[in-house]
């Protein structure tokens, strides 16, 4: 058997979930660059409705490591265009080894991408109306270990029970939570890790 290889140690604190010799340099990239940033443009907004969706039951890294599947599959997660994809187009996918094959999963893309459409009708964007729940800034928690970061929140509650009652699918609470973590809606990196905030604020005043 093959030992796994951990990543070169670059002296930097990282959040438990990207530490330790299971995480490659994509989840790890992911960490450092992605998790936590706010996010408002719509068609990436959307990426993350269909990820977080797809992962139901599943781990992230089994996720982002089909994610450049998944935008091939889902044409960049343009939402006009996945909302125009035919029932043909859509089973073709369950036999696309690149992608989680669960039919509900696959068929929710193009239903969500179609109620996210009304959402921009109604609201201008699908960046305004989902910023509205955190009142249109990230929410900075000051969390010291992995015990102590939610699953859910008020607000993913709140979050996925206006989705669910618009008819978007595989959005639960704690999807929905990912979903905030992902986008920037909610910054839960630990104080200790050299993403937080706080961490890049003292980095970014000692640069000056």
């Amino acid at each position: 058997m093959t030992e796994k290889k951990s990543l070169p140690d670059d002296g930097l604190e990282r959040c438990n979930w990207a530490c330790g010799n299971s995480v490659n340099q994509a989840y790890r990239d992911y960490h450092d660059s992605e998790w936590g940033v706010p996010v408002h443009d719509d068609r990436h907004l959307f990426e993350f409705i269909v990820l977080e969706g797809a992962q139901a039951g599943l781990s992230w890294r089994t996720v982002l490591d089909k994610r450049e599947n998944y935008r091939r599959a889902f044409k960049n997660f343009d939402i006009d265009r996945v909302a125009a994809m035919s029932d043909q187009a859509l089973e073709a996918l369950l036999s696309d080894p690149g992608l989680i094959r669960n039919r509900l999963k696959i068929f929710s893309a193009r239903n969500n991408a179609r109620l996210a459409i009304e959402l921009i009708r109604e609201n201008g964007s699908l960046d305004a109306w989902l910023w509205e729940f955190v009142n249109g800034k990230p929410i900075i928690n000051l969390w010291k270990s992995h015990a102590d970061v939610p699953v859910t929140s008020p607000i993913s509650d709140r979050l996925s029970k206006t989705l669910h009652a618009r008819g978007f699918r595989f959005i639960g609470s704690t999807i929905c939570y990912a979903f905030m973590q992902a986008t920037g809606m909610v910054n839960d990196h630990l104080i200790s890790c050299f993403r937080h905030p706080h961490k890049l604020a003292i980095t970014d005043q000692g640069q000056q």
